[in-house]
């Protein structure tokens, strides 16, 4: 018997990745994105995922989506947006975007997945947070913000729902060149510099993401609850090393 995960903004990036990973893994996978022809292409190359469409941060959508899709063992809340630019030029829609579909998508995303899993007594949700959460980088608008509301709310769930039988956790990428961080890194200059700041002298990869969703998504992790996996080199623990001293 097949376990079901759906993989929000799963048409593009880091979400497509996922997706393969999990058919691999006999999942029968859900690919959910606001891009319906992007959730179809992808959904196409498999015989066990299905396309649907649904904005994350419209809440009829999501639960339309949920509903069309049945039973769920795994939700990775996966899209997100960023909008970049210094806080003072942010306008009221891009500030209002990010919050929508970061924050609020991810929200009504695993409301709909743990009512699911509330009825089966079982199943994880894996929501994406950031190292922006804990250290947010200039220029990202109201990115960090939402994402550090995004590790709390991880805590909440995996407060409420533990009883119910669902796990829930959160991941942090650092650096990854994969997804809507691939284009930054096209830059050479960017690439080698952020990459000579990584303790571990390299970018991270969409495969060093999944290897995190998969692990926190098995049952070598059935214990690990409430917890945020950083996923960065360890970069965010490397500030001092970055400053000079005699």
């Amino acid at each position: 018997m097949y376990k079901r995960a759906i993989v929000t903004g799963g048409g593009h990036g880091i979400g497509e990745e996922i997706v393969a990973a999990l058919v691999e893994r006999d999942y029968e996978v859900g690919v959910l994105d606001v891009d319906t022809k992007a959730a179809a292409r992808v959904a196409g190359r498999y015989d066990l995922a299905v396309p649907l469409s649904a904005d994350v941060g419209n809440y009829a959508e999501v639960a339309s989506a949920f509903d069309q899709f049945g039973g769920l063992d795994l939700l990775i809340n996966n899209a997100g947006i960023v909008r970049f630019g210094g806080l003072l030029d942010q306008s009221e829609e891009e500030m209002c975007d990010v919050i929508r579909i970061n924050l609020l998508g991810s929200v009504f995303c695993a409301q709909q997945a743990a009512r699911k899993m509330a009825e089966q007594g079982s199943g994880v949700v894996i929501n994406m947070s950031s190292i922006n959460a804990a250290h947010p980088a200039p220029n990202v608008g109201l990115y960090a913000a939402a994402k550090a509301a995004i590790a709390s709310m991880t805590q909440l769930q995996a407060i409420e729902w533990g009883p119910l039988g669902i796990r829930v956790n959160a991941i942090a990428p650092g650096f990854i060149d994969a997804g809507m961080s691939a284009p930054i890194f096209q830059n050479e200059a960017i690439r080698a510099k952020r990459s000579s700041g990584v303790p571990l002298r390299r970018l991270g990869s969409a495969e060093d993401v999944i290897n995190a969703i998969l692990f926190l998504a098995s049952s070598e992790a059935e214990y690990v609850h409430g917890h945020e996996l950083v996923v960065d080199g360890g970069v965010i623990n490397s500030v001092l090393a970055h400053l000079p001293r005699d």
